[in-house]
């Protein structure tokens, strides 16, 4: 099996070597090919008014200057297209990726395009807490990770659809098991915009988050699994199309 390796926290990250080794446990036909630079939030977007810069870093590794969909293309189109992998793995994520981030994440985004090229392709994500941003706790995902993309393969990913799994801020001696989960919903009360200075006295703005109480997240959701230090595998769909408000909506116009 052929298994390309991608990630949007570049290829200097401590989590693509962790979703590195995960593929090894697999097989011995790896290939890495990421982001020169940290490109978290970027979704699914393509760099179509700037050249893509392609660097070989090592034997099978490469950077990309641009985004993780761009990473695949690349693989899947000019460095591998002889030969195109059998798996597209997208991570390890520093940070989880559940509820709204499936929209903004570069790292589902990597299996997003997979998908749309028609290879199976899984996301994989680690959470982290206030405490421990800078070291996640990597061994989750370097223990479980193996064995859940091999029970997600033996059931086999459908065309059009791939595979969120998010690993808990727990050791993996603290993991509750494994949930096959729904995507869950924030309260967007807590997204803000944060007003800053320059040294110029110049306004800037970060995107932020309260630090309020979160709300008790809705049983069978990937923000439910988390919660309880389960590790969530969540099925997505390529097609996002709303079939019943469709037939609203063709009544309606009929």
């Amino acid at each position: 099996m052929r298994i390309l390796v991608t990630n949007d926290d570049g290829i200097h990250a401590e989590g693509l070597k962790v979703c590195e080794d995960i593929a090894r446990a697999l097989s011995d036909d790896v290939w890495v090919v990421a982001p020169e630079t940290d490109n978290s939030g970027v979704s699914h977007s393509l760099s179509l008014n700037d050249p893509l810069r392609l660097r070989e870093v090592g034997s099978r590794h490469y950077a990309v200057k641009g985004t993780p969909t761009d990473c695949v293309i690349m693989a899947v189109r000019h460095i591998m297209t002889d030969n195109r992998p059998d798996l597209v793995l997208s991570g390890v994520n520093r940070g989880q990726n559940v509820a709204e981030d499936v929209g903004y994440s570069g790292t589902v985004a990597g299996a997003l395009e997979g998908t749309v090229l028609n290879i199976p392709s899984i996301a994989l994500s680690q959470a982290y807490g206030p405490g421990n941003r800078d070291n996640p706790p990597w061994d989750t995902g370097r223990k479980f990770g193996p064995d859940v993309v091999r029970h997600v393969l033996a059931v086999g990913i459908p065309k059009g659809s791939l595979v969120n799994v998010n690993f808990p801020d727990c050791h993996a001696d603290a993991v509750q098991g494994i949930a096959v989960t729904a995507q869950g919903r924030r309260d967007q009360e807590l997204l803000r915009i944060e007003p800053r200075f320059d040294g110029r006295s110049n306004p800037y703005y970060w995107i932020a988050f309260s630090r309020k109480g979160k709300p008790t997240p809705v049983d069978g959701t990937d923000l439910s699994a988390l919660a309880q230090n389960r590790i969530s595998v969540t099925p997505l769909r390529l097609d996002q199309t709303d079939h019943d408000f469709m037939t609203r909506l063709a009544e309606e116009f009929d």
